[in-house]
């Protein structure tokens, strides 16, 4: 990996030390106790997790699954247990597009043998050899509709339009999905997104950005705007603007053009419990236990067959439902591997100018 992932390398080499002193601590009782550790997010995504994973892979195995919440963004976390050998868990979550490349170029995830040939109802995307996908959250358009009471915003090119729908706006305060979404508003197709043409992407965000209110940085953040009305119409992750859905806002989710992801689990190398990992990460792809996790998490399953366990109004409120994915794309995730780095620092920049 280039230099322009030092920002990285500075994390993983602060979480070594912190690691080294988390060495000294008990990781469990038993060294050769038949269980392992799992980090999750925490909060909902525990209790989600716990229903449709962690507990029928106890009663299944005999393999006692301990939880632990992660940092927000664990990849240097990751990376530094690797690298000093201090393993605090067994398993994460990690996310696709913006975690895996990464760590696989650096060899940190342990070897899995996964083949979407061995999973032929999960999407061929949710498989690589060290990862298993089992969740998928999308980034879409939502507004509010006691704001737009006819017809509010459809696609980007509507966001972008302030003469056709005026209104309060936000969006996210990060090139992942901004540069999309700015492509996609300049009229480039879904299917033509990639390479990104970061320079057309500037000057399309450059129109948009006088009109901008908010950029969000936190999904309670994005969900607290759109929820109390501080803006009409935003960018924001579909379970955040579900959960304001659900304490009674009047907003709708507009799934045209939303750029999906996906969440699942790896194993860093050389952890002591990797067979017992292995099994778990396997374990997870079972197609009634992804539909149990949507019924916490307005989450897709990756399992095409979840949908059967699934009531149809739940089914309608997820993004790997047929009639949403349909209209949404997964970003590149080798793409933004390359790029990510070179692309952020001149969206700071800019957003700041």
């Amino acid at each position: 990996m280039t230099h322009e992932f030092n920002p990285i390398r500075r994390r993983v080499l602060q979480r070594a030390g912190a690691l080294a002193a988390a060495a000294a601590l008990p990781r469990w009782a038993g060294a050769e106790s038949k269980q392992i550790v799992v980090s999750d997010p925490g909060g909902p995504y525990t209790t989600a997790y716990r229903a449709a994973f962690y507990d029928p892979f106890e009663k299944a195995t005999g393999i006692k699954v301990v939880s632990v919440a992660r940092e927000s963004q664990p990849v240097a976390q990751f990376a530094a247990m690797v690298q000093t050998k201090n393993f605090i868990w067994d398993v994460t979550t990690l996310t696709l597009s913006q975690d895996i490349p990464y760590l696989e170029s650096k060899g940190f995830l342990e070897p899995i043998g996964l083949k979407a040939s061995d999973f032929p109802a999960l999407m061929p995307e949710a498989v690589t050899p060290d990862w298993l996908g089992v969740d998928v959250y999308s980034t879409v358009l939502a507004y509010r509709t006691d704001k737009f009471a006819q017809s509010g915003p459809q696609s980007w090119a509507d966001f972008w339009d302030v003469k056709r729908f005026p209104g309060r706006r936000s969006l996210r305060r990060n090139p992942i999905d901004t540069l999309e979404q700015a492509l996609l508003a300049d009229g480039v197709s879904l299917d033509k997104l990639y390479p990104l043409d970061v320079d057309r992407a500037f000057k399309s965000l450059d129109r948009i950005k006088p009109h901008v209110n908010l950029w969000w940085t936190s999904g309670a953040q994005a969900m607290q705007a759109i929820q109390s009305g501080e803006v009409d119409m935003m960018s924001t992750w579909n379970g955040r603007a579900q959960a304001a859905i659900d304490a009674g806002a009047p907003v709708k989710i507009v799934w045209n053009q939303g750029l999906y992801s996906i969440e699942g689990w790896a194993i860093p190398k050389g952890t002591p419990h990797a067979e017992y990992a292995k099994q778990f990460v396997r374990f997870c792809a079972n197609a009634k236990d992804q539909a149990t996790l949507t019924q916490t998490l307005a989450y897709g399953p990756t399992n095409r067959d979840s949908f059967a366990s699934i009531p149809p109004a739940r089914a309608a409120m997820l993004p790997t439902a047929p009639a949403n994915v349909r209209d949404m794309r997964l970003p590149s995730p080798q793409w933004w591997a390359d790029n990510r780095a070179r692309v952020t620092e001149r969206f700071n920049s800019w957003i700041i100018g």
